[in-house]
C-alpha cells in the first residue's frame, strides 16, 4: 500500500489543485459555492475550465465528459475531445466555460416516462460545482469527468441527482426556519451528510462463466441449497482470505486515488460476501463517491479473476445485500442534529429534529418503501438480512424511555436519568450509544446518526436521500407551524409541542423484533402500510398525499412524478421479463439435456440390471423431474403470454411481480430438485457450493 496521504485525490480536481491554478479571488468564489452553497458566479468559469483543462491534460487526459445519473439507473457518459479549430483552421486544445457550464447529450434513447416523444432529443447536463471533477482511468486511457445534473429542453427532471439537490434546500430552508424561530441565529447553512455501507458479493470468474443467469441477470435464477451455506456463521467477521485481501488492497488504492475515503472492510454473514464502509462526508459527495465506487469494484475484480456482484439477492436462501444508508443534518457551526449533547440549546436541536423525522415517517412512511423499490430489493427486503416493507423507527432504550418521560406515562429508574431534568426550558440531556442496535429495523437511531437499513445494494442512495430530507423539511415545517400558533416563549411551546408529537407519532415506533409475524399483525393493527412488491410500492408514489409533498417542496412536479413512476414501472417490467425468459431458454436448452444425459446413464445400468428395482424407481423418478420442469418451462410461457397482452402499465407491472413470479418459482422448484438427483459431470450450471467456496 502507497502512502495514503500522498495519493489522496491524486485523480480530483480538488482544493489543492485549485490553489495552484486559480487567482485567490476565483479560488475563494468557488470554494463559497462548494462548502458554504453560495451561488456560482458564472463570471469564474472561464477561468476554471481553463484550470481544469490543463490540469487534465498534464495528467494524460484527452477528453472530457458531463457524467450525470439518469433514472433508469448507474451512471451516464459522453466523452468529447479537447481539441477544435483555432482561428486559421490549425487543431488546438481548449475547454470553454460553455463546455463546463453545459453539454447536449442525445436524450432520445433516456427513459422520460411520457414526458416528452421519442422525437424531442435535446437533453442537457449542467455542471454541478459542489461535486469535484476527476479522472476516469481505463488502462493509460484518462478522461476528465465533470459531475453534473440532466435536464429536458423543456427544464423537466430526467435524473436521479436534481431531486437530491432540490431536498436538500428545501431541507435547508424548513431547518433555518425552525432554527430561527428558537433563537438560533448562528446557523447560516444546513449540512447533510451520509455515509453508505455497500455489501457485495465476489465470486470466481471461471465459475460466473458457467452461470447465464449471473451474466445476463446479475443473479441465480437457479440453485439447490448447498450443504454448507452461511448456516454456520463462521464467515462473519472471520479472517479474510489472502486473494480478497490483495483485492481489498488494491480496491481501497483506487479508492484514495480518487478521494473516496474507504475506512472499513470485512468479510459479511454469507460466506463470499463483503462490506465496505466510507468515512462520513456531505450527502451529495457521499451519492457521488458511492456510484463511482460501484463502478471501481467490478474493474478491480475482474483484474483479481472474480466477478463483483452487487444484486440485492444474487443466491437464493443466503444473506442479501444491502447499502445501509447513515444520514445526518447540522449546521454550518459545527454541530450536528442528532448528536445528544450536555447542552440545553443543542438538545433541543437533537429533540426537534427527532420529532420531524418522527412526523415524517408517520405520515409519509410509506414513500420510503417507495424510494427502495425495484425487482432485487422485492427478494431481499423482509428477509433474515434486511428489514421488513413496513416502515417503522428504533430510537433505543434510552430515546424511547426519555419520550415517554416527556409525554408523561414513562417511569424510568433514578440511576438511569440521574443527570436528565425534565424542565421545560431545559431539555432532558441524553447520552450517545446508550442502547443495543436493532439491526431488524429500517429507520434506526444509532447513536448520532440514523441508519435506513431498507437501501438495495445496487440502488443509487440519492433516491432515499432525497425522501429523508423531504420528509424532515415537512416534519420541521409542521412543529415550526405549530409553535407558530401557540402564544408565549417559543422554547417552552417547543417542549408542549414535542409532547404532542409523541403522541401521535407512537404507531411508528417499534422497538423490538420487526421480523416477527407479531410485528407484521401489529403493523396492520397500527395502519402502516406493508408493500411487498415494487407496483405496490410504487403506486404510493402518485397518490395525492404524495404528490401535493414533492409539488409543495418543488422537489418533482405531478407530471414528473408520474413520469418517474413510469420509469420505474417499465425497468421492473422489462427487468422482470428478462429473467423470465433467461429462465426458460437455460431450463429449455441446459437443464432438460443434462436430466436427459442422466435418464441415458441410468437406461444403461438398467440394462445390465433389468431386475433392479432402485434403478428402475431412479428412472422414472428421473422422468417425473423431466416432465415437471417441462410442465414448469409451459407455465412460465402463458404467464409471460398473459403478462405480455397486458396493456396498462401498473396492471402489468402487477401480473409479472404475482402470476409471473409465481411461474418462475414453479419451474425453480422442479430444476433445484433436478440438481440434486442429477451427476455433477452432467449439471452444466455452477453450484452454489462452489459459488459460496471457491473464488
Amino acid at each position: 500500500m502507497p502512502d495514503i496521504t500522498k495519493i489522496f485525490g491524486e485523480l480530483t480536481f480538488n482544493k489543492e489543485v485549485m490553489k495552484s491554478k486559480l487567482s485567490k479571488t476565483i479560488y475563494s468564489k468557488l470554494i463559497d459555492t462548494i462548502q458554504y452553497g453560495q451561488p456560482l458566479d458564472e463570471a469564474i468559469a472561464p477561468d476554471v475550465a481553463h484550470a481544469m483543462k490543463e490540469w487534465a491534460l498534464e495528467n494524460g487526459a484527452t477528453h472530457f465528459t458531463h457524467w450525470f445519473q439518469p433514472q433508469r439507473g448507474g451512471t451516464a457518459e459522453k466523452h468529447d475531445a479537447f481539441i477544435t479549430y483555432g482561428e486559421d483552421g490549425e487543431i488546438i486544445e481548449r475547454f470553454s466555460a460553455k463546455q463546463l457550464i453545459q453539454s447536449e447529450p442525445d436524450a432520445s434513447s433516456f427513459p422520460s416516462g411520457g414526458i416528452r416523444s421519442t422525437f424531442e432529443a435535446r437533453g442537457y447536463t449542467a455542471w454541478d460545482p459542489t461535486s469535484p471533477a476527476f479522472l476516469l482511468e481505463a488502462g493509460d486511457t484518462k478522461t476528465l469527468v465533470i459531475p453534473s445534473v440532466f435536464l429536458s429542453w423543456t427544464g423537466d427532471v430526467l435524473d436521479l441527482k436534481t431531486p437530491m439537490l432540490r431536498s436538500m434546500k428545501a431541507l435547508n430552508d424548513s431547518a433555518l426556519k425552525l432554527q430561527k424561530l428558537l433563537g438560533n441565529t448562528a446557523a447560516k447553512r444546513i449540512k447533510v451528510f451520509a455515509g453508505p455501507e455497500q455489501e457485495y458479493f465476489l465470486f470466481s470468474k471461471k465459475l460466473c462463466a458457467r452461470r447465464p443467469d449471473l451474466k445476463v441477470c446479475n443473479r441465480t435464477l437457479f440453485g439447490a441449497p448447498p450443504a454448507k451455506g452461511q448456516q454456520m456463521e463462521d464467515h462473519y467477521f472471520a479472517a479474510i482470505k489472502d486473494k480478497v485481501i490483495m483485492f481489498m488492497e488494491e480496491f481501497d488504492i483506487q479508492l484514495y486515488r480518487r478521494g473516496i475515503p474507504s475506512k472499513t472492510r470485512h468479510n459479511e454473514v454469507s460466506p463470499n460476501q463483503f462490506e465496505i464502509a466510507p468515512l462520513y462526508e456531505e450527502l451529495n459527495l457521499a451519492v457521488d463517491h458511492n456510484l463511482q465506487l460501484m463502478d471501481i469494484i467490478t474493474k478491480v475484480a475482474d483484474k483479481h479473476d472474480m466477478v463483483a456482484v452487487l444484486h440485492e439477492k444474487p443466491l437464493a436462501g443466503v444473506n442479501g445485500s444491502g447499502k445501509h444508508f447513515n444520514w445526518s443534518l447540522g449546521d454550518d457551526t459545527g454541530v450536528n442534529y442528532l448528536e445528544p449533547s450536555s447542552s440545553p440549546r443543542q438538545n433541543m436541536s437533537f429533540l426537534m429534529t427527532l420529532g420531524a423525522i418522527l412526523l415524517g415517517v408517520n405520515k409519509y412512511g410509506g414513500l420510503l418503501r417507495a424510494a427502495v423499490a425495484d425487482a432485487g430489493n422485492d427478494h431481499r427486503l423482509g428477509a433474515n438480512e434486511a428489514p421488513p416493507a413496513i416502515m417503522s423507527v428504533y430510537l433505543g432504550e434510552y430515546l424511547d424511555a426519555i419520550l415517554d418521560v416527556i409525554e408523561g406515562i414513562g417511569k424510568v429508574t433514578e440511576q438511569k436519568i440521574s443527570h436528565i431534568n425534565i424542565g421545560v426550558q431545559n431539555l432532558p440531556r441524553v447520552a450517545k450509544d446508550t442502547s443495543d442496535r436493532n439491526r431488524t429495523s429500517p429507520i434506526a437511531f444509532t447513536g448520532n446518526k440514523f441508519e435506513f437499513r431498507a437501501v438495495g445494494s445496487s440502488q443509487n442512495c440519492s433516491e432515499a436521500a432525497t425522501l429523508l430530507n423531504l420528509l424532515v423539511a415537512y416534519g420541521y415545517d409542521e412543529i415550526n407551524r405549530r409553535i407558530s400558533a401557540k402564544k408565549g416563549d417559543a422554547k417552552t411551546n417547543a417542549f408542549l409541542v414535542m409532547k404532542d408529537i409523541i403522541k401521535e407519532t407512537k404507531r411508528v415506533r417499534f422497538e423490538g423484533n420487526n421480523y416477527s409475524a407479531q410485528w407484521h399483525e401489529e403493523a396492520e393493527k397500527r395502519g402502516l402500510p406493508n408493500k411487498k412488491t415494487t407496483p405496490a410500492a410504487l403506486e404510493m408514489l402518485i397518490e395525492k398525499p404524495a404528490v401535493e409533498l414533492f409539488t409543495k417542496y418543488k422537489i418533482l412536479s405531478e407530471r414528473e412524478l408520474h413520469s418517474k413512476v413510469e420509469i420505474k414501472l417499465d425497468m421492473y417490467i422489462k427487468l422482470k421479463d428478462v429473467e423470465f425468459k433467461t429462465a426458460r431458454e437455460i431450463a429449455e436448452t441446459y437443464i432438460l439435456p443434462a436430466v436427459l444425459q442422466q435418464i441415458n446413464l441410468a437406461g444403461k445400468a438398467a440394462r445390465f440390471s433389468a431386475k433392479n428395482k432402485a434403478i428402475a424407481a431412479d428412472i422414472k423418478n428421473l422422468e417425473k423431474v423431466y416432465n415437471e420442469i417441462k410442465d414448469g418451462i409451459a407455465g412460465l410461457e402463458k404467464a409471460l403470454a398473459v403478462c405480455e397482452k397486458e396493456n396498462d402499465l401498473f396492471k402489468k407491472a402487477h401480473l409479472y411481480a404475482e402470476k409471473g413470479s409465481q411461474a418462475l418459482g414453479g419451474l425453480r422448484a422442479a430444476v433445484d430438485y433436478a440438481e440434486t438427483v442429477v451427476a455433477w459431470e452432467f449439471w452444466p450450471l455452477a453450484k452454489y457450493q462452489d459459488l459460496l467456496l471457491v473464488l
